[in-house]
């Protein structure tokens, strides 16, 4: 059973996002007490699990969407990884304008795809 290229794509880039967000955002609360450039190698070695996988998923994705439609559907999975990862493992609160931002990434999905 070949799986569907929209679910490839999608989780690859939920898994490659975790990634992303551990390494661009991980450090603040992990290595606070170490110096910036050790944070910086760090997680730029954890950018390279992210990138292994947001290569092959763009490569897989690219072969039934455009451009465009990638772009948005990373930034809508973006914020889906965010919202969990800044609650539960940076501890901040919830706010509603979480939901906000993502309705309007709803709309950015609706209207990327539609046509």
């Amino acid at each position: 059973m070949q799986i569907p290229i929209i679910v490839q794509t999608t989780g690859l880039l939920i898994l490659s996002n975790i990634f992303m967000t551990v390494a661009w955002y991980g450090h603040l609360k992990s290595l606070s007490s170490k110096a910036w450039w050790v944070a910086a190698f760090i997680s730029w070695g954890i950018a390279l699990f992210e990138y292994l996988l947001q290569v092959p998923a763009n490569r897989i994705g690219y072969t039934a969407y455009s451009l465009a439609q990638l772009k948005i559907l990373q930034e809508a999975l973006t914020l889906i990884v965010f919202v969990p990862f800044a609650m539960f493992y940076m501890g901040q609160p919830f706010k509603l304008d979480y939901v906000w931002a993502g309705l309007c990434l709803v709309g950015a999905v609706y209207f990327i795809f539609r046509s």
